[in-house]
């Protein structure tokens, strides 16, 4: 088991002790997140100009627009695991289509996310599904999620500032 899945089912652990004690559940954190990081990540697609999404802060980094290509087509990946369904069969989006089309593409994977997501209960966590094709608990994917977003939030803040954009989690005092 990697190291960030180590850390993250530690974190997820007094979760899991409220939910069988009665307290809050596991999933309703989960959705939390999915409802809050959707927003964020629409709010900073659609933000960055659209002149902008070749940027990259270095040779060896990927665009803004390879960033929204890759969460649009891994979101079809890691949602239909935490679904349980088999993924879609369609390409992830070029990284130079216009930001009209790489935007409609976030969006319909977020959307496709938090149905995933909405229908998860505490009591599916444990069960088997298919993950980048192994076999893995529901809870898999839902960390790896919450482990992706967060990191590539934080690379499309980094970007939207280089270019004097204000992100999305630093308007209005943050979110």
């Amino acid at each position: 088991m990697s190291k960030w899945k180590l850390s993250a089912l530690i974190m997820l652990l007094p979760f899991a002790a409220s939910a069988q004690s009665g307290g809050e559940s596991v999933s309703k954190h989960f959705n939390m997140f999915v409802t809050h990081h959707t927003k964020i990540l629409i709010d900073a697609a659609e933000s960055m100009p659209a002149d902008k999404y070749g940027y990259k802060p270095t040779a060896a980094q990927w665009t803004f627009g390879k960033i929204i290509a890759h969460m649009a087509g891994d979101n079809r990946v890691t949602c239909s695991a935490i679904a349980g369904v088999a993924p879609e069969k369609s390409p992830e989006p070029s990284a130079t289509a216009p930001k009209e089309e790489l935007v409609s593409a976030l969006k319909n994977s977020l959307t496709f996310c938090e149905q995933a997501v909405a229908k998860v209960t505490d009591g599916m966590l444990g069960d088997s599904v298919t993950y980048y094709g192994e076999r893995a608990t529901r809870a898999s994917p839902l960390i790896g999620l919450v482990e992706d977003w967060s990191d590539h939030y934080s690379q499309l803040a980094g970007y939207l500032r280089l270019n004097n954009v204000l992100p999305p989690t630093a308007k209005n005092g943050g979110m």
